[in-house]
């Protein structure tokens, strides 16, 4: 059954991630979702113009293919690095423009579904592919060479 939860909340937290990401990429833009969501907001506080740019457009990108990544499993030590700076930097920006922002239905819940998978043991996640590719490189490892 561990597996099964580990699973579970990995794909949950893909989902919302990916999903978004989709969104914010082709649809949004990743110009338009910098335009929006970090110019016009804030432009009028500490974060030189060029930051904003830079985060605003790499965002979307990043929570779209590490989102995914999460949902196959797939190198997901290193997605949920990606991930928790982007919940790092969307909370930081949220207080930024509202000290008592209340973000309980937004950053709450991933911050819980991405500390869930990255608390659970690693070799325990057998329906990913980060699994199933330890396994096959430890029995590639251990079978002879030339037949031996």
């Amino acid at each position: 059954m561990r597996a099964v939860g580990i699973l579970t909340a990995r794909v949950i937290l893909g989902l919302i991630f990916g999903m978004a990401g989709y969104w914010k990429t082709f649809e949004l833009t990743p110009i338009g979702h910098a335009q929006k969501l970090f110019i016009v907001p804030y432009a009028n506080t500490w974060i030189p113009i060029w930051m904003l740019w830079a985060t605003g457009t790499i965002i979307p990108v990043v929570e779209f293919v590490a989102g995914w990544m999460v949902v196959l499993g797939w190198r997901v030590r290193e997605c949920l690095v990606a991930l928790g700076l982007i919940l790092m930097t969307v909370t930081y920006g949220h207080l930024l423009i509202e000290p008592l922002y209340n973000f309980n239905g937004h950053v709450i819940p991933r911050t819980l579904l991405l500390l869930a998978v990255a608390f659970m043991p690693r070799d325990s996640d057998w329906y990913s592919l980060d699994y199933w590719l330890d396994r096959r490189r430890r029995e590639v490892r251990n079978q002879p060479v030339d037949g031996h």
